[in-house]
């Protein structure tokens, strides 16, 4: 469920006109939903057992409104960069909440999070675990750690956001798993707290979760048997959100919840999840202009003001997002099949082929559907277009909180070498 509804014809973000918004910030701009991400937080949380720590993906979408509307839930962060984990202290999120996950995790980083004292590092390579000890104890700390553990389970999603694979990058494979935690008991910087393991994004069935859920149990289990004291265990995140109206739902949190409990819940163990796109997905959309109508040969094209630099979902998984308009029409109207394209000069800047909408025409308004997570934060300045805005509402009220930057700003950040300057 989100909070992006018609009222008199027009779409609304709770009680706030998308209309009223689009003339004062201008288009393209992103719009979230505070009511969506509360919903979304609380259900999510409710659906695990009593202690666990639910740790925002803060990849999914880290605008210092969006996580600081998550912590005052009472959220953590999971980070996977130094600005990251800088984001979520900023907005609130007590350190003691925050877990570093990442395979590339540097030195200084590393540091920044022993110095700020976080829940845990997620591990995801014996080189990394060396280098955190040594930083660790180097700084008379001992590092509380989870090794990120590869399953080789397939989580039947996109090959791009599938992350449990043996030919993936993430994570220790299956196998070398006791011994690396043998290893790591013994190094002097390290405090082994737990397991990790997450298999992708946006997964649409439950049996890759069992699946991966079940060999955790047994690895939890056989390290206990080790002499390890296996306290936490984190799964990750990847539950799938619905992208298509006319594609078969997702799961419930709830039936994922009861998967869990199924599986590993007489562990004795605190629970840790990291769920991103189930938060923020559905609790934000991005609205653009038409710029023309256009007909070809044999194609009809609606060209807008967003670009694929502002939403690249579309170009890097082909990806759909439903797209409606924001002035209600008639039930019955007829559809049109159009190509929804724009501006960027790359025949990959397309939203959706061949999608079937009421006759749009210039200066129309259309909302691109499920664009909280992984929207904004992918968005770059390709053709020197400007960062869109992104707007918060909350019930009567909207703000403003992310600026578009004016280009005199863009421009002025690349500076001259001396032999340019007259």
């Amino acid at each position: 469920m989100n909070h992006f509804h018609y009222h008199n014809g027009t779409l609304h973000a709770e009680d706030v006109s998308i209309a009223k918004i689009a003339d004062a910030v201008s288009t393209p701009f992103y719009c979230y939903s505070t009511a969506t991400l509360t919903r979304h937080y609380r259900v999510f949380a409710e659906a695990f057992p009593p202690g666990s720590l639910i740790c925002y993906s803060l990849k999914a979408n880290s605008n210092q409104a969006v996580i600081s509307t998550l912590a005052k839930l009472g959220a953590g962060a999971d980070v996977v960069s130094g600005g990251e984990l800088a984001r979520a202290l900023k907005a609130g999120i007590p350190a003691s909440k925050i877990v570093f996950s990442g395979v590339g995790k540097t030195d200084p980083e590393m540091k920044a999070a022993l110095e700020a004292g976080i829940y845990q590092f997620n591990v995801e390579s014996e080189p990394e675990l060396h280098a955190l000890s040594q930083i660790a104890a180097g700084m008379g700390q001992r590092a509380p750690i989870a090794l990120r553990v590869n399953p080789d389970v397939d989580a039947k999603t996109h090959a791009k956001i599938t992350t449990g694979k043996s030919e993936n990058k993430f994570g220790i494979p299956w196998r070398r798993a006791r011994q690396v935690y043998a290893d790591a008991a013994k190094l002097p910087g390290i405090q082994v707290a737990g397991v990790d393991i997450h298999i992708g994004s946006q997964i649409t069935q439950l049996s890759p979760f069992e699946a991966a859920f079940a060999q955790a149990r047994d690895l939890v289990l056989a390290l206990r048997a080790d002499g390890h004291q296996i306290a936490r265990l984190d799964l990750g995140g990847g539950l799938g959100v619905p992208y298509d109206a006319d594609a078969p739902a997702p799961p419930l949190p709830e039936d994922y919840g009861g998967v869990i409990r199924q599986v590993v819940g007489d562990l004795n163990v605190q629970l840790i999840a990291e769920p991103g796109r189930l938060i923020a997905a559905n609790a934000g959309i991005l609205v653009s202009r038409v710029i023309y109508r256009k007909t070809g040969e044999g194609r009809s094209f609606l060209i807008i003001d967003a670009g694929m630099n502002d939403l690249i979902r579309p170009a890097l998984y082909d990806a759909h997002h439903d797209i409606i308009p924001v002035e209600a029409r008639a039930p019955g109207s007829t559809l049109h099949k159009f190509d929804v394209v724009g501006p960027v000069c790359e025949s990959a800047d397309l939203f959706a082929k061949d999608r079937a909408l009421p006759p749009l025409e210039r200066g129309d308004l259309l909302a691109i559907l499920t664009a909280g997570a992984y929207g904004a934060v992918q968005a770059g300045t390709y053709n020197t277009r400007q960062l869109v805005p992104e707007v918060m509402v909350n019930g009567d009220q909207f703000a403003i909180i992310r600026p578009r930057p004016d280009l005199d700003m863009m421009i002025g950040l690349d500076k001259l070498p001396p032999w340019l300057k007259t």
